[in-house]
């Protein structure tokens, strides 16, 4: 596995969760990371995408002001701050190596998936 994600579970609309991806082998330090995410019956959408380097992040308008994206170099790991959770925000989250250095709105720019974390936001 060379993405793993975690830090998914059970939390009430209005609550938080943070998100973590860690690259366990260091192969992606130079990589762009994003965070998509999938609910059921629904195709897998942007959340948010941040540089190599953690200099410059992009987030999906449904997201922006609510959810925070930061990189820990020192630990290889990216995290997703989810602040006031919605309904609509209940979906498995995937975190992603993109082929880039700055990462991508596009999931056909993502080499390497991790294997999802589940989100539920009850209401």
């Amino acid at each position: 596995v060379q993405l793993q994600a975690s830090g998914g579970g059970l939390v009430q609309a209005g609550g938080s969760l943070t998100l973590s991806c860690a690259d366990y082998r260091r192969t992606f330090s130079n990589n762009g990371v994003g965070w998509f995410r999938q609910a059921p019956g629904k195709e897998r959408e942007f959340v948010s995408a941040i540089a190599w380097n953690g200099g410059s992040s992009t987030y999906a308008d449904s997201v922006k002001g609510r959810f925070t994206i930061s990189r820990d170099r020192t630990r290889n790991t990216v995290h997703l701050r989810m602040n006031s959770l919605k309904v609509e925000d209940t979906a498995v989250y995937y975190c992603a190596a993109a082929r880039s250095s700055v990462g991508s709105m596009l999931p056909s720019e993502y080499r390497y998936w991790g294997q999802g974390t589940l989100v539920t936001v009850s209401s």
